[in-house]
């Protein structure tokens, strides 16, 4: 009987898209699991291995050089296709691999043993996988030490995920936003897609908590992240960064559509009653920097989106300031 949630490869992708992991830097987590395979089952190559639409993207790769491989050469498209484990012991010998060009070339794959990663809700997105150099039996302990691996590969995945959420307002916590902006950078870096920061906070928020207390104070930060989402285009990125400060992460968007949109988000919350006991309405300042090259990390691009949320805040809030181009030579 076939299992249908392994040929929906639609459901497939969008249970994939949930954990928004590809494309992310390495992470401990996931490195050290792979250093274990390796270790623990003497092979050269371990991957946790995240098909994608048309490529396979590894989250962890000691032993390879690449960081992805299109899609219609990789093991790991086989292994995700079956539940059980997929086990190669020769890949010159076996007829789906035997001229495949990751045997016949680079990083020349001669075993393989992968374990589907399958979500919990039965979504195979990947797989965690032993390769090695030269033909081998993996032994059935080898397999079930594997397997167990494998199943820490999607509790890393899941916990991930929640982690990625600030509690209050479910927008990206900070961890998880300087993760996007990262993945941004890299994007200007390789192929000089623009991107924009737009930093901002809510004025005088401690006289709100002083006032009517932090209850009301979490309702107004709960209501303008709700806000700020519904504005948003689908591509943005909101997180909160701390206490009463966001970000909005805007691809594909340079200064002044950023400071447009800036502009947007300003004036709609400004003009917005935020429910509560009692209803109140808030204003905010914001910070806005284009990345550029002169400040390549998440922590200089944000440095420099704070110097202007700064600016904003000294011309009287409920403002929009725009960092200066020379604005890294103070950071």
């Amino acid at each position: 009987m076939v299992d249908p949630k392994l040929t929906d490869e639609p459901a497939r992708m969008a249970a994939l898209d949930r954990y928004d992991v590809l494309d992310t830097p390495s992470e401990t987590g996931f490195d050290r699991i792979t250093e274990l395979v390796r270790s623990i089952l003497g092979v050269p190559i371990s991957a946790v291995s995240l098909i994608d639409k048309d490529r396979q993207w590894f989250k962890s790769h000691p032993g390879l050089a690449v960081s992805e491989t299109p899609r219609d050469v990789a093991f790991c498209d086989h292994s995700i296709r079956q539940r059980a484990p997929m086990v190669v012991n020769d890949a010159r010998e076996d007829a789906r691999f035997s001229d495949n060009p990751l045997v016949t070339g680079d990083p020349n794959i001669r075993s393989y043993a992968g374990i589907p990663l399958e979500t919990p809700d039965g979504y195979n997105i990947g797989s965690l996988c032993a390769i090695d150099t030269v033909p081998r039996q993996f032994d059935p302990g080898q397999i079930a030490i594997l397997k167990n691996l494998a199943a820490l590969v999607v509790e890393q995945l899941e916990l991930r995920r929640i982690a990625e959420r600030d509690h209050l307002t479910g927008a990206l916590s900070r961890r998880a936003f300087l993760s996007e902006m990262n993945r941004a950078i890299a994007l200007f870096e390789r192929h000089e897609r623009p991107a924009s920061l737009l930093l901002f906070d809510i004025d005088h928020f401690k006289r709100i908590n002083d006032t009517h207390g932090h209850p009301a104070g979490d309702q107004v930060i709960r209501g303008i992240a709700q806000l700020c989402t519904g504005l948003q285009r689908p591509s943005d990125s909101l997180g909160r960064l701390g206490g009463e400060e966001f970000g909005i992460l805007l691809p594909e968007t340079a200064e002044e559509d950023a400071a447009s949109a800036a502009q947007r988000f300003c004036e709609a919350i400004a003009a917005t009653e935020i429910p509560g006991t009692p209803p109140l309405r808030v204003t905010v300042s914001f910070g806005v920097a284009e990345l550029r090259g002169d400040w390549p990390t998440s922590e200089s691009w944000l440095a420099v989106a704070d110097m202007a949320l700064y600016e904003a805040k000294r011309s009287g809030r409920n403002w929009i300031a725009v960092a200066r181009h020379d604005a890294s030579h103070a950071t």
